[in-house]
């Protein structure tokens, strides 16, 4: 018997960004009906509307339950959760209700992926401005999550078709960069990682690299001590337990030689450092994943696109990929990826 394939609930995010247009696109994408079966959770009425002026070929479905949906090309399967008014919703900019909605969407998809009600969720964009105008101070999906589930070690990681990326530090201005790095906060990284390639990405024996702080690895202490006094060690212990990780190697040659297929993934000292070879590699197709976290959850690698929103040119390319990055996880975590 053909087993049914994993039920993914993607969140619309800001209705006020791009997230309402690349969900009315991705399911007019027969491939995503193949791999999964994927339901909304957001508002009726701005989906609505999002087709009528797209001129979608895609109806939706209201449903209150995923047993309710009809799983194929054309139809949008919406659990809507708010009761917005388009005209209300200033098209390109962040305000607090379309935060406070776009709260509403992962608080419902947190619970229902934890209840084992969905297999995962994907979350379209959302404005961290908005989101904290409503009055939730987080500074991204990535900590809300963590605090959702409880969980306190969560680690980012970008990924594409050629490169992974997980970062120590995500959201932080640079100056707070070294003070926020510990060898402790190393070892969680990779260990999580280690862990997560092994059990949602079908990866045996997982090979990483980690990334130096500082140009040339430091030079023996010439360029910052942090290599010496925290990297190295950290990445020692690691060794000794059994994780197969290099480093800390000069992150102006490393990604090359990551991207060319030597390591599973790259754990990166601050953000910039890790997204932008990510981004320069998989600007198009390039999915946020949270590891560490009691549920599978993906995103798109982009944010809500303000300045082009409304206009019918945004790449839903993004969403795609995690949606099914999201599916394959599933199945692997279900044993049969």
């Amino acid at each position: 018997m053909r087993c049914r394939p994993p039920l993914i609930a993607i969140t619309m995010g800001d209705p006020a960004g791009i997230g309402p247009e690349i969900i009315v696109k991705c399911f007019g994408e027969r491939k995503l009906f193949t791999r999964c079966r994927p339901l909304v959770l957001g508002d009726e009425a701005i989906l609505t509307y999002t087709i009528q002026w797209m001129k979608a070929p895609v109806v939706i479905k209201r449903i209150t339950e995923p047993g309710e949906g009809a799983f194929k090309p054309g139809v949008l399967n919406l659990i809507s959760l708010t009761d917005l008014a388009p005209e209300a919703i200033a098209t390109g900019t962040p305000h607090r209700t379309g935060g406070e909605a776009a709260y509403r969407y992962i608080e419902s998809g947190v619970k229902m992926s934890q209840t084992g009600t969905v297999d995962a969720l994907v979350t379209a964009p959302l404005s961290k401005e908005a989101l904290n105008a409503a009055g939730y101070p987080f500074p991204g999906h990535t900590e809300l999550l963590a605090t959702m589930t409880g969980v306190e070690d969560q680690v980012m990681m970008l990924a594409g078709p050629r490169l992974r990326v997980a970062l120590v530090t995500t959201h932080l201005s640079l100056r707070e960069v070294p003070a926020a790095l510990s060898k402790e906060k190393i070892k969680r990284t990779i260990t999580i990682t280690v862990q997560w390639l092994k059990e949602y990405f079908g990866v045996n024996d997982p090979k990483l690299a980690v990334a130096a702080l500082n140009p040339h690895a430091g030079e023996g202490g010439l360029f910052g001590t942090e290599e010496e006094e925290i990297i190295i060690p950290a990445i020692e212990e690691c060794q000794q337990a059994g994780i197969a990780v290099d480093g800390p190697l000069p992150a102006d040659s490393l990604f090359f030689h990551a991207a060319q297929g030597r390591y599973d993934a790259v754990v990166s000292m601050y953000h910039d450092q890790g997204l932008i070879p990510l981004k320069l590699l998989h600007f198009r197709d390039g999915v946020n994943i949270t590891l560490g976290l009691p549920i599978i959850r993906t995103s798109v690698d982009h944010g809500t696109g303000y300045d082009i929103a409304g206009q019918g040119v945004a790449d839903p390319t993004s969403l795609i990929n995690a949606i099914l990055m999201a599916s394959r996880m599933a199945l692997v975590k279900k044993g049969r990826g």
